[in-house]
């Protein structure tokens, strides 16, 4: 049986193993980002991960993926899965059952982490 999720964004329906229901358009992809605990400096000193460069590339895992893009009449499928750990630079950020994920292009995805 599923359940009606409700927030300020549009709702989303999970099922109730939390499995999404959603699926990004076109070559889009849905990413958790997976955070970094702060990094600890040989004086001891944590810098924690917001005092450093947000524009850099950041980790994360796939959840879920579009059908792809058309090219000349082609669809062409996104080259990443569900489950990949992924390096991505941005995104548009959704919040789903008080979780962050970032919506992302296919483009913006550098590189999957094997």
């Amino acid at each position: 049986m599923a359940k009606k999720v409700t927030s300020k964004k549009p709702s989303i329906t999970t099922d109730t193993h939390g499995s999404f229901k959603v699926r990004p358009l076109g070559d889009r992809v849905l990413v958790r980002e997976l955070k970094k605990e702060g990094e600890k400096v040989v004086s001891g000193i944590i810098i924690p991960e917001s005092a450093g460069d947000d524009r850099g590339a950041r980790k994360g895992e796939v959840v879920a993926v579009g059908p792809g893009k058309y090219d000349d009449g082609v669809l062409v499928p996104v080259g990443v899965r569900i489950g990949d750990k992924v390096l991505f630079q941005w995104g548009d950020k959704l919040v789903i059952d008080e979780v962050e994920y970032e919506m992302v292009a296919e483009s913006s995805i550098l590189a999957i982490i094997k």
